[in-house]
């Protein structure tokens, strides 16, 4: 991640400005231009109102978005910051404004993405007093920011929106709030730009960890039989990949990444052996299962990667490399914990790690591998008409790998697993999901926030009809500010369909509802001003989505596949990742 420059390296234009005195909106913006800041997404109203006064004296150094929710605003600076590695700011005004906020909040804390959030508040004045639209939300995003200010002087906002962009993409990024008093934006004041950081709280820039227990780990690496890396997002937000390749190629070790590491590691690498957990392949959780030594690297061990956590990797000494102290120790006891930034671990690992081959423990994961994976029900052409939801995929992936420049962003839900493990990724940033809060509405508004930070590149969003029904308004926003790029793929099966898979595998058939109707999606887009498709045949995959990728403009392809297709394999829930469903009533 970047830091910002010297405050006194930044040139602003004062033509408009011929006194030193600024209002608090200004001050917000020209804060804004000091923290390198080109796009921002939100939407105006009352308390914020002085906030965008102040904005179109700076159209010229600042975008703004204006989206259909403040919903889709934070999600699409989340989909900014997560492709580019920069903070994403959205803005909203106080009230329901501000609370509509909380959901991309929180995705953004729980997957680590380097975000700023500003609100407008009530006058100082009627704070807490229940005043129009006054809703406490310093109180309400608490839990789920790294840090959040509530600014009453206008002389604060210097320093505030300073610390504010430094907490965000520092250490472990993620998610800080400032709310703004009205009354403050409107205040006059000489702004006093020589700040310091104020934030006694923040941990240390973490280095490559203690020698000592990077020395341990390479000790347990060099006598283990059975190695094994675990690579998550951490990998890449850290920028360690090129690292990460060349550790795993010293030491011969296979790899695994995370739903949220996935493009850390290239899939199509003789060492890349799939995504673990709740849907992972049967080979790479066995191997967790039967490993000796297990590395992660920036991976939280989240239950959808453990399954059971006492059951967890039971043969192994687990080396911990983590830039959150927090996480150490949390789910997974730990053998060595190295608190360090994961490029910098890496690099000290490699220094003291001697070359070695894991082949034969490599042999037999692929010999697990040719056993297990080709048993996928959905690998091999049913007898069906219908169009299954794999040929969707087989003609995605291959597009996204004959054509390159793309990235993907995808929804929650069985579409989202079926992208993770049918698509093969090869480099970070292109693989962009809602990971920790599995947020359904993610998406669309997520790729739109990519289309806008990488305008040569075509942004494909994966959803289903349910996410896709959640936040499609932003459709409106990718055509008002012609985004051209954006091509979105729903995988229609007319239901909720993961809630509808666990209710036909452990809940009796009850389909309670999860049947899912909605409009012609292909004609929505043709309202919106976009190109519509509509395939319900294989023979239509490959050529439509030549046509959507070819179109100078965005697209929505509307995917009716068979309905009742799950997604395998499945740990079930509570259980071990050694006990997994690979079809229905059998298990691995």
């Amino acid at each position: 991640m970047t830091e910002t420059r010297p405050a006194s390296s930044i040139t602003l234009s004062t033509s408009a400005f011929p006194s030193p005195e600024r209002s608090g909106a200004q001050v917000m913006c020209e804060a804004l231009v000091r923290e390198k800041v080109e796009v921002m997404f939100g939407i105006p109203g009352g308390a914020i109102m002085p906030f965008y006064h102040a904005m179109w004296e700076y159209r010229d150094q600042l975008r703004h978005v204006l989206c259909r929710h403040e919903q889709g605003a934070g999600h699409a600076a989340e989909g900014y910051a997560r492709s580019t590695g920069k903070t994403g700011v959205c803005v909203a005004t106080s009230g329901p404004g501000a609370t509509n906020l909380v959901t991309p909040i929180a995705n953004a804390w729980m997957d680590s993405t380097p975000l700023v959030a500003i609100t407008g508040q009530v006058s100082s004045a009627v704070l807490g007093k229940d005043a129009f639209q006054e809703t406490d939300i310093t109180g309400i995003t608490l839990p789920i920011t790294k840090h959040n200010y509530r600014v009453t002087r206008a002389a604060d906002l210097p320093s505030v929106f300073h610390e504010a962009f430094h907490i965000a993409r520092s250490g472990r990024p993620g998610p800080v709030l400032i709310d703004v008093t009205k009354d403050a934006q409107q205040a006059r004041v000489v702004p006093d730009w020589n700040v310091t950081l104020n934030a006694p709280g923040l941990p240390r820039p973490a280095g490559s960890g203690p020698r000592e227990a990077v020395r341990q780990a390479a000790r347990l690496l060099a006598n283990a039989s059975k190695p094994l890396i675990l690579a998550g997002q951490g990998v890449i937000i850290s920028g360690a990949t090129n690292e990460l390749r060349a550790f795993a190629e010293r030491t011969g070790t296979p790899v695994i990444t995370t739903l949220q590491g996935i493009g850390a590691f290239p899939e199509d690498h003789p060492l890349s052996i799939g995504m673990p957990g709740m849907h992972g392949w049967v080979h790479v959780n066995r191997a967790i299962q039967e490993c000796d030594v297990l590395l992660s690297i920036g991976a939280r061990f989240d239950d959808r990667v453990t399954g059971k956590a006492s059951t967890f990797a039971p043969r192994a000494q687990v080396i911990h490399i983590d830039i959150d102290p927090s996480e150490i120790g949390k789910n997974v006891k730990v053998a060595v914990a190295i608190i360090a930034d994961a490029r910098l671990a890496l690099l000290a690992l490699l220094e003291e790690t001697p070359p070695r081959d894991a082949a034969l423990w490599l042999g037999n994961i692929r010999d697990a591998q040719a056993t297990h994976q080709h048993r996928q029900p959905y690998l091999r052409r049913p007898e069906t008409t219908e169009l299954m939801p794999h040929d969707v995929y087989a003609a995605l992936n291959a597009a996204l790998n004959e054509r390159g420049g793309y990235r993907v962003v995808t929804d929650v839900g069985q579409h989202q697993m079926w992208a993770a493990q049918l698509i093969e990724w090869r480099r970070p940033r292109t693989h962009i999901t809602s990971g920790g809060a599995g947020t359904m509405g993610f998406a669309v508004p997520a790729a739109m926030g990519a289309a806008i930070a990488h305008p040569d590149e075509t942004i494909w969003a994966i959803v289903g009809d349910g996410g896709f029904q959640m936040t499609n308004q932003e459709l409106a926003t990718i055509r008002q500010e012609g985004i051209s790029n954006v091509k979105i793929a729903i995988v229609n099966n007319g239901y909720l369909g993961m809630v509808r898979q666990w209710q036909q595998l452990f809940e009796g058939k009850r389909y309670s509802g999860t049947p899912l109707t909605g409009p012609s999606f292909a004609a929505l887009a043709e309202a919106y001003g976009l190109r519509g498709f509509t395939i319900d045949r294989i023979e239509q995959a490959h050529e439509t989505i030549r046509c959507a990728w070819d179109h100078d403009g965005s697209a929505v392809l509307d995917f009716r596949v068979e309905r009742e297709a799950n997604v395998f394999p499945l740990v079930p829930p509570g259980s071990s990742i050694g006990e997994m469903i690979t079809r229905e009533a059998a298990h691995a």
